[in-house]
């Protein structure tokens, strides 16, 4: 029985057919589905500038995963209004990497990526992300065709 779904994006359209996927399986299956996203790290340098530019009362939520905490928020709240059991996830460093540490984390019965869109002489080969996740998951693997 599938109970918990990791599924990873990076925000592009291609990827969002990829969750797309995995949230309709998630209330099929009445399964916890958890959106997974990846990000490097940001200079303190950076960091300061954008706090020094901000609001008083919102400088304490300027930090080096804002952007993505944004954007999976965004990615969850129509899965929430239909329903589905949803969380999200950001990790920083190897988006391969981050799936895989948050599927073990969460005894995930199911991971879903896309594969990253190759077409022509490439279509034999699969993204790194889909490749690495494939070849190291604790649990099962959906590669979704997102072109």
């Amino acid at each position: 029985m599938i109970k918990t779904i990791i599924v990873g994006t990076d925000g592009s359209d291609t990827a969002a057919q990829a969750v797309v996927q995995a949230g309709e399986l998630a209330e099929k299956l009445d399964a916890q589905l958890v959106i997974v996203s990846a990000f490097e790290p940001v200079s303190e340098t950076r960091l300061q500038e954008e706090r020094v530019e901000a609001p008083a009362d919102v400088e304490w939520a300027i930090n080096e995963r804002e952007d993505v905490d944004a954007m999976l928020a965004q990615i969850s709240a129509p899965l929430r209004e239909r329903g589905v059991n949803v969380r999200f996830a950001a990790r920083q460093g190897n988006p391969a990497d981050a799936i895989l540490d948050i599927a073990e984390e969460e005894h995930a019965d199911l991971i879903v990526v896309g594969n990253r869109g190759m077409t022509g002489a490439r279509r034999f080969l699969l993204g790194s992300v889909p490749n690495k996740i494939s070849h190291h998951a604790p649990c099962s693997v959906l590669i979704v065709r997102t072109t």
